[in-house]
């Protein structure tokens, strides 16, 4: 039980001492770290192309010029078979999934940093493919899509990583939810696109000009190009630094991420605790298996289906893994992206008979949604992540219901009950303010922050895979659900998103505020074998953090007894 005792002390003075020298979560944290902030605000910005793309779509779907080149892929008649319409949205997501299961690879083989670069790649062929559907038709977008798709997949997979590796752990949750909330804000940006575009050459079928769905296509590739470009000056992640022999470097980077000297304190412990936790999972794999010991590219190819296996074998991974996959896929099955993937559709569907009204009051969710995710990024980290996610959940299985009973109640008379058709777009919004700041960033967050160092680009692939199928699934499906079961539809997404909440609130531990290899703490895998618990003792006193602790603990103990023997004085 030794081993046992004197690592978890360890980790409780390492807990203790950061969080007294690094101070409270929140806005002014950001502020603190606006060097940190800025990089990760750069590197948001695979996640506006994720999210313009993703709103983009909806808009296009509900052009004429843009129908006319689909055939039945798009049909104009809202009873016709829906099916391929489905194809044609959710293609981007099964590219998306195939992409995120080569981000791991790739983010642990050519970087964080390098991988971005490669994504980011892949996703301007896709924009191009899709820009030549004026002549390919629905071939066109069916390739460009999937092609996109592969994209945007690896990059919500590597941000999050980047984001959280660079950051020190009382804004690592802001940061994260940044991703998300540069997706809401590419979707912002893309549902006004659409409605501005809309109206090139006219509104109506043989006015409509193509470029009214080409111009909000290829507006992508700025944004795309300046995240190229940039992101070759951005730094490597420490973690990966580490993780690659590469430690003077990372301890340099370090110090300039946090605005401190390289010999300050808080720069060593979480160097060292970095170092820690990178050889303890090294001499693991060497245990475990020593054929892919050596940190060659065919080894860590092969490495991810040995760690991706690993992550069902023991309870504590396992449970890393449940919590991943079911938070994912608890979030798809909220409904948003039936929502954001075919909103002009639904209001129409609501009463809102007209392409430009529906458009409309898209905008106004792309701007519900940026607006509530905000709060996320500034205080995820204070709040927590049980008690947003469950909120969050309750509110919007809520906002499900009451639409389910509005629509069962006036499906068949919105011309005479206008005010009741208002009502459901009003709860829609409503529902999309909810899932603004809870499930939306949160998700993402847990997903990016739960897993040890070896394992976390197969850990967030996996969370993030399963992310993708749920996607997927959701937007094959919700054409032909509301097509043809109506209310049903809102009704089925009401109670998982109950579902959601309860398995939040009694399966998932609260991270908030923890450092990443403190995860293994939170997630019990100090009962996996007293043998892990030795070999990373020993691999504290051999690296120093160990005496660092202990000194630093003494230096603490000192000053608070010297505050306590301090006389006092007595006012008379």
């Amino acid at each position: 039980m030794g081993g046992a005792v004197d690592s978890a002390a360890v980790y409780d003075a390492a807990l203790k001492r950061r969080q007294n020298m690094m101070g409270a979560s929140g806005p002014g944290a950001l502020i603190k770290n606006f060097k940190v902030f800025r990089i990760a605000c750069f590197a948001c910005i695979g996640g506006v192309l994720y999210g313009y793309n993703q709103g983009m779509f909806s808009g296009l779907l509900a052009m004429p010029a843009f129908q006319s080149h689909m055939g039945d892929y798009d049909p104009f008649d809202p009873n016709a078979d829906q099916t391929k319409k489905g194809w044609l949205t959710a293609i981007l997501e099964l590219g998306a999934w195939f992409g995120t299961l080569m981000s791991g690879f790739i983010a642990e083989t050519i970087s964080r940093k390098y991988g971005v670069l490669v994504a980011v790649s892949v996703f301007v062929i896709g924009v191009v493919i899709q820009a030549t559907a004026q002549y390919g038709g629905h071939d066109s977008i069916l390739a460009g899509r999937f092609v996109t798709g592969m994209g945007v997949g690896s990059l919500a997979a590597i941000i999050p990583i980047y984001n959280s590796e660079v950051a020190p752990p009382e804004v690592r949750g802001a940061l994260v939810a940044l991703q998300q909330l540069a997706i809401t804000f590419g979707i912002l940006i893309s549902f006004w696109v659409d409605y501005g575009t809309n109206y090139i050459g006219g509104t109506t079928l043989g006015k409509q000009k193509d470029a009214a769905w080409l111009v909000p296509i290829c507006l992508q590739l700025f944004p795309a190009v300046i995240l190229f470009v940039g992101m070759i000056f951005m730094p490597f992640s420490p973690r990966w630094l580490v993780h690659h022999g590469r430690e003077t470097e990372a301890r340099d980077i370090l110090a300039r991420l946090r605005g401190l000297s390289v010999d300050h304190d808080l720069v060593e412990l979480e160097f060292l605790e970095i170092k820690a936790q990178s050889q303890f999972e090294k001499r693991t794999v060497a245990e475990h298996f020593p054929h892919l010991r050596e940190p060659t590219a065919w080894n860590t190819f092969k490495l991810q289906f040995v760690a991706i296996k690993s992550l069902f074998q023991t309870k504590p991974m396992f449970k890393r893994v449940v919590v991943a996959t079911v938070t994912m896929f608890f979030q798809q099955w909220t409904g948003i992206n039936a929502v954001l993937y075919y909103a002009p559709s639904i209001f129409q569907s609501l009463g809102l008979n007209s392409n430009t009204t529906s458009l409309l009051a898209t905008g106004v969710v792309g701007i519900l949604l940026f607006v509530s995710t905000i709060p996320a990024v500034l205080y995820v980290d204070r709040v927590g992540r049980k008690p947003v996610l469950t909120v969050g959940a309750i509110a919007m299985a809520t906002c499900h219901i009451i639409i389910a009973v509005i629509v069962a109640k006036n499906a068949d008379q919105w011309m005479t009950q206008a005010a009741s058709g208002w009502a459901a777009v009003v709860f829609v919004w409503i529902f999309v303010i909810h899932f603004g700041y809870s499930w939306g960033p949160c998700a993402w967050i847990i997903v990016a922050e739960i897993w040890p160092l070896s394992s976390r680009p197969y850990g967030t692939t996996l969370g993030a895979s399963s992310n993708w199928l749920n996607n997927f699934i959701v937007g094959q499906v919700t054409p032909d659900l509301l097509n043809k079961i109506g209310y049903g539809t809102y009704i089925l997404f009401g109670l998982l998103t109950f579902l959601g909440a309860g398995f939040i609130w009694f399966f998932v531990p609260e991270t908030k505020r923890l450092t990443l290899e403190e995860m293994d703490v939170i997630f019990g895998s100090e009962g996996v074998a007293q043998a892990d618990f030795e070999r990373m003792a020993e691999i504290n006193r051999e690296i120093g953090l160990t005496a660092l602790l202990e000194s630093l603990g003494a230096s603490d103990s000192n000053h608070e007894v010297a505050s306590e023997e301090k006389p006092k004085v007595v006012e008379t």
